[in-house]
């Protein structure tokens, strides 16, 4: 049920925002609340149902067989990756398999703690911008994959993570996400990598101008 709101809600607000006459004022509090109302509609959906396609879904509920595994080799060149990846699991809840080290450390996440973790709970948008965008357009690319057994190259995407401490710091990320399937061509997980490219974007500072 609330899914259905939260997608009702989404299809008033973008009826508001196709109207010309609409204030300066009053498009960025409808935006603000479409935005809000995406993030909690793909929080809600990735929690139920993940982004496994529903025939997927039906044939992975029947007795067939063991459930995917990741090969030796697979895992081994996992870790020792130089770029920073995460490993997904496309059904319901999103639960995060596993981060190599050089995620973990551009993050600021433990690698041992998250594992088996909801991504979107590890990786919340940050309440702090009410534009924030980071978890409806991730969660998006991820269905895509998962729909279409394809990769998805992401625009650079907001999306702030916590320190050690807690606080929500800006970053700017390059991310792809790729399918990997199993014996069966079925997307057994999602492989996402995301290269913080936040230097890009980050003002100067003014204590290094000349």
């Amino acid at each position: 049920m609330q899914r259905f709101i939260e997608r009702q809600n989404i299809a008033d607000f973008e009826r508001l925002l196709a109207q010309a006459e609409l204030s300066e004022k009053s498009r960025r509090f409808v935006r603000e609340q479409l935005l809000a109302s995406r993030r909690r509609l793909a929080t809600l959906t990735a929690a139920a149902v993940g982004v496994r396609p529903k025939r997927q879904a039906m044939r992975d509920r029947a007795p067939s067989g063991p459930a995917p595994s990741l090969s030796r080799k697979f895992q081994a060149e996992f870790q020792t990756a130089a770029k920073p990846l995460l490993l997904i699991d496309p059904g319901p809840g999103l639960h995060i398999v596993e981060a190599n080290k050089v995620y973990a450390a551009a993050t600021m996440v433990d690698a041992g703690r998250v594992a088996g973790e909801r991504i979107f709970n590890v990786f919340p948008d940050n309440p702090g911008d009410p534009f924030a965008d980071g978890v409806a357009n991730l969660f998006a690319s991820l269905r895509v994959v998962a729909e279409t057994g394809q990769a998805h190259v992401m625009l650079v995407q907001r999306y702030d993570v916590r320190d050690e401490r807690g606080k929500f710091v800006e970053r700017h990320w390059q991310p792809l996400n790729s399918p990997v399937l199993d014996d069966r061509d079925n997307v057994a997980f999602i492989l996402h990598q995301a290269i913080d490219v936040s230097a890009r974007y980050s003002p100067p500072n003014p204590r290094q101008a000349p």
